[in-house]
């Protein structure tokens, strides 16, 4: 299948979109990608994440974050079909410009699919695991399928990227605890939604998010690719996690200098 055309095609943001991205560094679009583009990179991510999956530990029997999903990495390096999804420059383009930078390079992609009965996915924030410099980093989440409620879609606390407590918390059953305990006491929104079809969310490292169980019969098929400012520069690592996202998504990168390796192309 030819899937180019629309993955080359701008989606054109109003002003006002971009505000509230702004203001809540989450959004949700609607009609980003189509019903026919959704069904071909179902099936073809679908049929790498079975090659790849290497989850043989029942899932009761797992902790909560190995409940939460399946998580595949830089698939991109894989298949050239998925290499064209996570190039693409419509969705590259809408996250430059809800950034407001003039360009952006890939950090890295993933996929994460929640199991039927698959667990929470802990309130964390993304950002806690990266080495970079600055908050110009944002991820585009894609169901590739409609996404009910009772399928566990993203949720996130509206411009909660102002709070620092919690931070350096890891996803875990304690981030979910003290993250929730701290936005009990804040005016943020919770916002909890379905994804329609063709509907893809956009938040920033820093904005605070979970998931909802997955109760249903069915997983929960998700493709992620994360963002980063063109001009981003590597920062001295100061947790494991950043560490180890250090010398797997950015090798070779330098401290204090702008990070350009194979890896991280600029896609826009």
């Amino acid at each position: 299948m030819n899937t180019s055309k629309l993955l080359d095609q701008h989606y054109s943001l109003t002003a006002e979109q971009i505000d509230f991205y702004q203001e809540n560094r989450y959004i949700k679009l609607k009609q980003v990608l189509d019903a026919e583009t959704l069904a071909h990179y179902n099936a073809v991510i679908s049929k790498k994440v079975d090659e790849l999956n290497r989850q043989d530990i029942p899932i009761e029997e797992r902790n909560t974050y190995g409940k939460a999903f399946l998580q595949l990495f830089n698939l991109w390096k894989q298949d050239e079909d998925i290499k064209q999804l996570v190039f693409s420059e419509r969705l590259a383009k809408i996250a430059a410009d809800l950034l407001q930078v003039d360009g952006v390079r890939l950090y890295h992609d993933q996929a994460l699919f929640k199991e039927a009965g698959g667990g929470i996915t802990p309130w964390h924030a993304d950002q806690h695991y990266w080495p970079l410099a600055t908050d110009k980093t944002i991820t585009a989440w894609i169901p590739l399928q409609e996404t009910p409620l009772d399928m566990g879609p993203l949720e996130f606390s509206a411009g909660s990227h102002e709070i620092l407590e919690g931070r350096e918390l890891s996803i875990s059953d304690d981030s979910e605890v003290m993250i929730q305990k701290r936005l009990k006491v804040t005016d943020f929104k919770h916002v909890i939604e379905p994804f329609d079809l063709g509907e893809v969310s956009f938040h920033s490292g820093w904005v605070f998010h979970r998931a909802g169980a997955n109760t249903t019969a069915h997983m929960r098929k998700v493709m992620t690719v994360i963002y980063m400012d063109k001009d981003m520069k590597l920062k001295e690592p100061k947790n494991d996690g950043q560490l180890n996202d250090w010398n797997t998504w950015c090798p070779g990168a330098k401290i204090g200098e702008i990070i350009n390796t194979p890896l991280n192309p600029v896609l826009y």
